[in-house]
Protein backbone atom coordinates (compact mmCIF):
# COMPACT_ATOMS: atom_id res chain seq x y z
CA UNK A 1 0.00 0.00 0.00
CA UNK A 2 1.74 3.05 -1.25
CA UNK A 3 0.99 6.54 0.66
CA UNK A 4 -0.52 9.12 -1.60
CA UNK A 5 2.19 11.86 -0.60
CA UNK A 6 5.61 10.84 0.60
CA UNK A 7 5.21 11.20 4.53
CA UNK A 8 6.74 14.09 6.81
CA UNK A 9 9.05 13.04 9.41
CA UNK A 10 8.86 14.98 12.63
CA UNK A 11 9.32 14.49 16.39
CA UNK A 12 6.54 13.73 19.15
CA UNK A 13 5.31 16.57 22.16
CA UNK A 14 2.03 14.84 23.29
CA UNK A 15 -0.82 12.51 22.44
CA UNK A 16 -4.11 13.92 24.32
CA UNK A 17 -7.44 13.51 23.94
CA UNK A 18 -7.03 10.21 22.38
CA UNK A 19 -7.24 11.63 18.62
CA UNK A 20 -5.01 14.35 18.93
CA UNK A 21 -1.13 14.37 18.81
CA UNK A 22 1.24 17.59 18.34
CA UNK A 23 4.17 16.75 16.65
CA UNK A 24 7.03 19.37 15.86
CA UNK A 25 8.25 19.64 11.84
CA UNK A 26 10.47 21.92 11.12
CA UNK A 27 10.67 24.03 14.42
CA UNK A 28 6.91 24.11 14.41
CA UNK A 29 4.27 22.97 16.14
CA UNK A 30 1.22 21.04 13.92
CA UNK A 31 -1.40 18.75 15.53
CA UNK A 32 -2.49 15.79 13.90
CA UNK A 33 -5.42 13.09 14.04
CA UNK A 34 -4.48 10.08 16.01
CA UNK A 35 -6.62 7.50 13.97
CA UNK A 36 -5.64 4.55 17.08
CA UNK A 37 -7.94 4.78 19.88
CA UNK A 38 -5.71 1.80 21.52
CA UNK A 39 -3.71 2.65 24.69
CA UNK A 40 -0.81 2.44 22.02
CA UNK A 41 1.19 1.32 24.69
CA UNK A 42 5.31 2.12 24.92
CA UNK A 43 4.78 4.29 21.45
CA UNK A 44 4.05 7.71 23.26
CA UNK A 45 7.43 8.68 24.59
CA UNK A 46 8.29 12.19 24.38
CA UNK A 47 10.72 13.31 21.26
CA UNK A 48 10.01 9.82 19.70
CA UNK A 49 10.21 9.76 15.47
CA UNK A 50 7.00 10.03 13.69
CA UNK A 51 5.83 9.87 10.05
CA UNK A 52 2.71 12.35 9.13
CA UNK A 53 0.60 12.16 6.37
CA UNK A 54 -0.49 15.31 4.97
CA UNK A 55 -4.33 16.08 3.48
CA UNK A 56 -5.31 19.23 1.51
CA UNK A 57 -9.19 18.31 1.71
CA UNK A 58 -10.76 21.58 3.20
CA UNK A 59 -13.72 19.40 4.89
CA UNK A 60 -10.94 17.74 6.80
CA UNK A 61 -10.71 19.58 10.28
CA UNK A 62 -6.86 18.33 10.81
CA UNK A 63 -4.25 18.73 7.80
CA UNK A 64 -2.05 15.72 9.62
CA UNK A 65 -2.51 12.13 10.03
CA UNK A 66 -0.05 10.51 12.49
CA UNK A 67 1.13 7.33 10.50
CA UNK A 68 3.70 5.70 12.41
CA UNK A 69 6.64 6.08 15.05
CA UNK A 70 9.60 5.16 15.99
CA UNK A 71 10.28 3.37 19.12
CA UNK A 72 13.51 3.34 21.17
CA UNK A 73 15.42 4.59 18.13
CA UNK A 74 15.05 1.28 16.72
CA UNK A 75 12.04 0.13 14.67
CA UNK A 76 9.47 1.95 13.39
CA UNK A 77 5.81 0.96 13.91
CA UNK A 78 2.37 1.61 11.70
CA UNK A 79 -0.07 3.41 14.14
CA UNK A 80 -2.85 3.90 11.74
CA UNK A 81 -5.37 1.16 12.50
CA UNK A 82 -7.50 2.34 9.90
CA UNK A 83 -4.92 1.58 6.92
CA UNK A 84 -4.88 -2.17 8.31
CA UNK A 85 -7.69 -3.51 6.31
CA UNK A 86 -5.60 -1.48 3.20
CA UNK A 87 -2.52 -3.03 3.58
CA UNK A 88 -4.14 -6.65 3.86
CA UNK A 89 -6.53 -5.78 0.77
CA UNK A 90 -3.42 -5.41 -1.32
CA UNK A 91 -1.27 -8.34 -0.17
CA UNK A 92 -4.13 -10.67 -1.20
CA UNK A 93 -4.64 -8.70 -4.18
CA UNK A 94 -0.87 -9.21 -4.60
CA UNK A 95 -0.70 -13.11 -2.98
CA UNK A 96 1.87 -11.75 0.05
CA UNK A 97 0.06 -14.48 2.61
CA UNK A 98 0.74 -17.75 1.64
CA UNK A 99 -2.38 -19.66 3.20
CA UNK A 100 -4.31 -16.83 0.45
CA UNK A 101 -2.13 -16.71 -2.57
CA UNK A 102 -4.80 -19.26 -4.46
CA UNK A 103 -8.47 -17.68 -3.60
CA UNK A 104 -10.43 -16.54 -6.40
CA UNK A 105 -12.59 -13.87 -4.90
CA UNK A 106 -12.21 -11.21 -1.86
CA UNK A 107 -15.40 -9.07 -0.21
CA UNK A 108 -14.42 -6.56 2.17
CA UNK A 109 -16.73 -6.36 4.93
CA UNK A 110 -18.26 -9.11 5.08
CA UNK A 111 -22.03 -9.09 7.13
CA UNK A 112 -21.66 -12.61 8.83
CA UNK A 113 -24.40 -12.02 11.03
CA UNK A 114 -27.31 -9.32 11.66
CA UNK A 115 -24.49 -8.03 14.70
CA UNK A 116 -20.85 -9.16 12.92
CA UNK A 117 -18.59 -8.33 10.56
CA UNK A 118 -15.37 -9.73 9.26
CA UNK A 119 -12.83 -8.00 7.24
CA UNK A 120 -12.68 -10.16 4.13
CA UNK A 121 -14.44 -12.98 3.23
CA UNK A 122 -12.16 -14.66 0.48
CA UNK A 123 -14.05 -17.80 -1.41
CA UNK A 124 -14.98 -19.76 1.92
CA UNK A 125 -12.26 -18.37 4.13
CA UNK A 126 -13.09 -15.92 6.67
CA UNK A 127 -10.39 -13.25 7.75
CA UNK A 128 -10.26 -11.22 10.48
CA UNK A 129 -7.56 -8.11 10.67
CA UNK A 130 -6.21 -7.67 13.90
CA UNK A 131 -3.91 -4.28 13.76
CA UNK A 132 -0.78 -4.98 16.33
CA UNK A 133 1.26 -2.18 17.34
CA UNK A 134 2.67 -3.76 20.76
CA UNK A 135 6.04 -4.51 21.90
CA UNK A 136 7.53 -4.81 25.30
CA UNK A 137 10.48 -7.84 24.82
CA UNK A 138 13.09 -6.65 21.99
CA UNK A 139 11.83 -9.19 19.15
CA UNK A 140 8.17 -10.34 20.24
CA UNK A 141 5.40 -8.59 19.20
CA UNK A 142 1.83 -8.71 21.20
CA UNK A 143 -1.88 -8.12 20.47
CA UNK A 144 -3.85 -6.53 22.57
CA UNK A 145 -2.59 -3.59 24.17
CA UNK A 146 -5.72 -3.41 26.07
CA UNK A 147 -9.01 -5.03 26.81
CA UNK A 148 -10.76 -6.25 23.83
CA UNK A 149 -14.28 -7.38 24.32
CA UNK A 150 -14.71 -7.61 20.69
CA UNK A 151 -11.86 -9.18 19.70
CA UNK A 152 -13.55 -11.87 21.68
CA UNK A 153 -16.57 -12.08 20.60
CA UNK A 154 -14.99 -12.13 16.91
CA UNK A 155 -12.99 -15.38 18.14
CA UNK A 156 -16.55 -16.73 19.45
CA UNK A 157 -18.47 -16.10 15.83
CA UNK A 158 -15.47 -17.53 14.06
CA UNK A 159 -15.48 -21.05 15.93
CA UNK A 160 -19.25 -20.82 15.14
CA UNK A 161 -18.71 -19.82 11.04
CA UNK A 162 -17.08 -23.24 11.13
CA UNK A 163 -20.25 -25.00 11.58
CA UNK A 164 -21.74 -23.29 8.48
CA UNK A 165 -19.02 -24.38 6.48
CA UNK A 166 -16.50 -21.60 6.65
CA UNK A 167 -12.76 -21.63 7.41
CA UNK A 168 -11.75 -18.79 9.43
CA UNK A 169 -8.79 -16.96 9.90
CA UNK A 170 -7.29 -14.12 12.38
CA UNK A 171 -4.20 -12.69 10.65
CA UNK A 172 -2.26 -10.07 13.52
CA UNK A 173 -0.86 -7.58 11.08
CA UNK A 174 2.47 -7.08 12.72
CA UNK A 175 3.27 -3.18 11.89
CA UNK A 176 6.53 -3.53 13.49
CA UNK A 177 9.64 -3.36 11.65
CA UNK A 178 11.99 -5.93 11.41
CA UNK A 179 9.90 -8.41 14.37
CA UNK A 180 10.13 -11.61 14.72
CA UNK A 181 7.92 -13.05 16.81
CA UNK A 182 3.94 -13.11 18.26
CA UNK A 183 1.66 -13.81 20.97
CA UNK A 184 -0.90 -13.32 23.11
CA UNK A 185 -0.74 -10.81 25.85
CA UNK A 186 -2.30 -12.85 28.54
CA UNK A 187 -1.18 -10.52 31.26
CA UNK A 188 -3.25 -8.05 29.79
CA UNK A 189 -6.33 -9.88 28.67
CA UNK A 190 -6.72 -13.55 29.89
CA UNK A 191 -10.53 -13.29 28.54
CA UNK A 192 -8.99 -13.27 24.86
CA UNK A 193 -6.29 -15.40 25.71
CA UNK A 194 -8.52 -18.18 26.81
CA UNK A 195 -10.90 -18.17 24.09
CA UNK A 196 -7.86 -17.98 21.49
CA UNK A 197 -7.01 -20.94 22.75
CA UNK A 198 -10.11 -22.56 22.97
CA UNK A 199 -10.79 -21.01 19.45
CA UNK A 200 -7.71 -22.47 17.79
CA UNK A 201 -8.42 -26.31 19.34
CA UNK A 202 -11.63 -25.53 18.05
CA UNK A 203 -10.52 -25.13 14.19
CA UNK A 204 -9.84 -21.34 13.78
CA UNK A 205 -6.25 -20.72 11.79
CA UNK A 206 -3.76 -18.09 13.30
CA UNK A 207 -1.58 -15.81 11.37
CA UNK A 208 0.81 -13.51 12.13
CA UNK A 209 2.62 -11.66 9.17
CA UNK A 210 5.04 -8.53 9.96
CA UNK A 211 5.42 -5.06 7.33
CA UNK A 212 7.55 -3.46 5.98
CA UNK A 213 7.39 0.19 6.60
CA UNK A 214 8.77 3.73 5.10
CA UNK A 215 7.72 7.24 4.44
CA UNK A 216 6.52 5.71 0.73
CA UNK A 217 4.58 2.78 1.53
CA UNK A 218 3.78 0.03 3.85
CA UNK A 219 3.22 -3.21 2.89
CA UNK A 220 3.22 -7.39 4.76
CA UNK A 221 6.62 -8.76 4.33
CA UNK A 222 6.77 -12.47 5.94
CA UNK A 223 5.76 -14.37 8.02
CA UNK A 224 6.56 -14.73 12.04
CA UNK A 225 6.45 -17.53 14.35
CA UNK A 226 3.95 -17.04 17.13
CA UNK A 227 4.40 -18.45 20.41
CA UNK A 228 2.10 -19.66 22.90
CA UNK A 229 2.22 -19.24 26.39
Amino acid sequence: MKFTNTLLKGKLQRRYKRFFADIEVNNKTVVAHCPNTGSMMGLLDQGNEVWISEHNDPKRKLKFTLEMIKVKKKRIIGVNTHRANRIVEHALENKLIKEFSTIKNIQAEFKYSDDTRFDFLCDKKILEVKNTTLIREDDIAEFPDAVTSRGTKHLQKLKESIKKGYKPYVLFLTQIQGINNFRIANDIDSTYYKEYLDAKKSGVSFLAYRCSLNSKEIKIEKKIKIIDE
